[in-house]
């Protein structure tokens, strides 16, 4: 089903992909980009478990829209291991207008195709996905 407001269609294996990452751990984080030939959503790059959000991080491109999920791994205040799946819309000042316009009408509709997210964050810089303010968003 396409988004009403951009036109845009969810491939069907990022869901699956994502199905991977919450039920088996299969990947650390995925990044999805819009394929403006298909108009549609689709798998960008798969990590392995081992991978850090340091690598993550990485694979941000500085001037290109891109949604993300990853599988983050946290302490709480009671000392208990915990991991929480997010959900990032990446949309650094430096791309092009349109290509954040079209990121941003499709945002919502993709992020309720990946039932299972426990938060989110809209990221226009490294400073927003910096590790202190994704911890603070999982607690």
């Amino acid at each position: 089903m396409a988004n009403a407001s951009s036109g845009i269609v969810v491939d069907n294996d990022c869901k699956l992909k994502f199905l991977e990452l919450e039920s088996k751990r299969a990947h650390r984080f995925i990044t999805f980009k819009i394929d403006d030939k298909l108009n549609m959503i689709t798998v960008d790059k798969l990590s392995n478990p081992s991978q850090t959000y340091d690598d993550f991080t990485a694979a941000l491109p500085e001037t290109v829209c891109k949604y993300a999920v990853h599988d983050f791994d946290f302490v709480t205040e009671e000392n208990c291991q915990k991991s929480k799946i997010i959900f990032i819309a990446w949309s650094p000042d430096t791309s092009k207008v349109c290509n954040k316009m079209l990121y941003a009408n499709s945002k919502d509709r993709f992020r309720r195709e990946l039932d299972g997210v426990q938060c989110g964050v809209q990221a226009t810089d490294s400073s927003k996905i910096g590790i202190e303010n994704i911890r603070d968003i999982t607690r």
